[in-house]
């Protein structure tokens, strides 16, 4: 790194603490957020970032309203810190790992669970042997008080009173189909043939959704001002509306994380061109406030984070 005058920026012990207010607010993409977790006030977050960026010469964040994103700059340093954080967490666990142990139940929305977590365990499994992992799946809102839930996976606005929550990963969507139902409707990027097609719903895409809430997402958000199909079929999981489309039954909204792969492999096709973001809607893990955090959902915690790094 250099000062704009050419001089090679030397971090020091002030810059540390500044750092770790970076990779908290990097990892949540929220200064509020960040802020929480910190016992900060959001203000005092911004003007550490700030401050930082000035020491370092660097524009760390995207500021927009409402929310912020990391710069390519910011990206960089985030995924080293990352790492060097996970180091520091491999050094420590090497006398601790033995601690590392007990009982951790995750409630997973069911399509997640199937498409994402899941083929993913075996990596978990094998690095933390002593972790007894308790995967509970269903589509009901927790109530922490009355059930024994350590962590919830789920896909929403990141919005959840009261508790914790970290961003996971972002979600677009876009509708999908087989091959021979974009072929036997004439699906080849004008939407006036989606009025003679059968639309897939997921009543459950989130908490408190109309039945046909992720149709009326993508509509908006591609502002083609169309109208849905009368014609329909609900079901309260994403699979298994991918899993109609699959079988020639309609069109169902995809989530890019969840059918990428399927269209990868041709199963599955993007009638109406890409993928589009859903505003305000993702993936994120939530969970009560524990003083202190306990090592295995910690270590839970950040195994979920890498992982959906390896994705972007």
């Amino acid at each position: 790194m250099k000062k704009p005058g050419g001089g090679a920026v030397k971090l020091n012990g002030s810059h540390l603490g500044s750092l770790h207010v970076f990779l908290v607010a990097a990892r949540h993409l929220s200064f509020s957020r960040a802020a929480d977790e910190l016992c900060l006030t959001a203000s005092a977050v911004s003007h550490r970032i700030n401050r930082l960026e000035d020491e370092l010469a660097l524009k760390l964040f995207h500021r927009m309203p409402r929310k912020v994103s990391l710069t390519e700059d910011g990206e960089r340093l985030f995924a080293v810190m990352q790492r060097t954080m996970d180091e520091l967490s491999e050094a420590v666990q090497e006398r601790a790992h033995a601690e590392i142990a007990g009982q951790l139940t995750l409630y997973v929305r069911p399509s997640v669970a199937q498409c994402w977590l899941v083929p993913r365990l075996a990596q978990f499994t094998a690095r933390y042997p002593d972790i007894q992992l308790d995967i509970r799946v269903g589509n009901e809102s927790i109530d922490y008080r009355t059930r024994k839930i350590d962590l919830v996976l789920c896909y929403s606005d990141g919005h959840h009173p009261g508790l914790q929550s970290i961003h996971l990963m972002d979600e677009r969507i876009a509708p999908v189909c087989s091959p021979r139902y974009a072929e036997t409707h004439a699906l080849t990027g004008d939407l006036h043939p989606l009025d003679h097609c059968t639309a897939l719903h997921d009543v459950a895409a989130w908490d408190n959704a109309a039945f046909d809430a992720e149709w009326q997402l993508w509509a908006n958000t591609t502002g083609a001002g169309i109208s849905l199909p009368r014609r329909f079929l609900t079901f309260d999981r994403s699979d298994l509306c991918t899993l109609a489309a699959l079988n020639h039954v309609g069109i169902a909204i995809g989530r890019e994380q969840l059918v990428k792969d399927r269209i990868a492999r041709g199963e599955l096709v993007l009638p109406f061109g890409g993928f589009v973001d859903t505003p305000n809607y993702g993936y994120y893990l939530v969970y009560p406030h524990h003083d202190p955090m306990p090592k295995r959902l910690q270590v839970l915690i950040d195994w979920l984070v890498k992982e959906a790094c390896t994705d972007l």
